[in-house]
């Protein structure tokens, strides 16, 4: 990690932007459920598959973490699936901000070549 301040600003909200991708996966698999079973499945399962993938593949200590681009196409998958599950379930605006708030991070994320700690 570098030393300036706008670039650990962009590590934490990277690390915002996570928890608000599993909390969209969360609520959207509690609106798609059918039936209070489903819906605590789904709230459950949703998120809990997409911390186990980026756990696995994208968090900087897995032990096979995949290398960028492939990396980097895993991130924009779980995020278009959690900002594609807001707007399906009645929140496209709150999909599109998080879409468009991952998309900007990602930007600054290569452009201040912080990948390899993040």
């Amino acid at each position: 990690m570098t030393g300036s301040a706008p670039q650990a600003a962009n590590l934490a909200v990277r690390f915002a932007l996570e928890l608000c991708m599993l909390a969209a996966l969360g609520y959207a698999g509690f609106q798609l459920g059918d039936g209070v079973v489903a819906q605590v499945a789904l709230t459950v399962a949703l998120p809990l598959a997409a911390a186990a993938l980026w756990g696995v593949a994208i968090a900087p200590k897995a032990r096979r973490r995949a290398p960028d681009p492939g990396r980097a196409a895993l991130e924009l998958l779980l995020f278009a699936a959690a900002a594609t599950a807001l707007a399906v379930t009645g929140q496209p605006i709150l999909g599109l901000i998080l879409a468009a708030a991952m998309l900007v991070n990602v930007a600054l994320m290569f452009a201040w070549k912080q990948r390899a700690t993040a």
